[in-house]
């Protein structure tokens, strides 16, 4: 593709090239990893609020340690992530290194909200636990879709009986 020549370069840096050597994980384990990573990421939040709220007393109460506030958040994210595996093992032959970047930058990127709570005069220590509860789905997550949806091996060639031809007749 002549048009996309200029891309060549940028696209083999972030490993991404259209060419991947497995096959995408199947849609039975993307759902599993899907549900597993949704509960895990939840009970993560769960319990960074409990911990944050006991080791800094002084946010209880804050609004966004309430299920019903993060829960939202966490769930969008979550299943974003969850749909961009697949995609990612479908257009790189590196899929678990690229994702794992992908992962650190989107993580990055949620910080700047929470920077942005910063600046608004938001409690720093209720910042951090969000923070904290960023990092916490994006281990979760990352680990769960790897390892629960990993790549499947490349199709093998079957077996043929004996006397059937091996190569294909012209």
């Amino acid at each position: 593709m002549p048009e996309l020549r200029f891309a060549r370069r940028p696209l083999g840096i972030v490993r991404v090239d259209f060419a991947p050597v497995d096959r995408p994980p199947s849609v039975l384990r993307v759902v599993a990893a899907t549900v597993l990573s949704l509960g895990g990421s939840l009970l993560a939040d769960a319990l960074l609020v409990a911990i944050g709220t006991a080791v800094f007393p002084s946010t209880k109460g804050y609004g966004h340690f309430q299920f019903s506030d993060y829960s939202k958040l966490t769930i969008i994210g979550v299943i974003i992530a969850c749909l961009a595996w697949p995609v990612v093992t479908r257009i790189s032959s590196s899929p678990r290194w690229l994702f794992f970047r992908l992962a650190i930058l989107v993580t990055l990127g949620l910080y700047l909200p929470d920077l942005y709570l910063l600046t608004l005069g938001q409690p720093a220590r209720a910042v951090a636990v969000l923070m904290a509860m960023h990092l916490a789905i994006a281990l979760v997550t990352y680990n769960v879709l790897v390892h629960v949806a990993p790549v499947r091996p490349e199709r093998r060639p079957t077996r043929h009986r004996a006397g059937e031809r091996s190569e294909p007749a012209f």
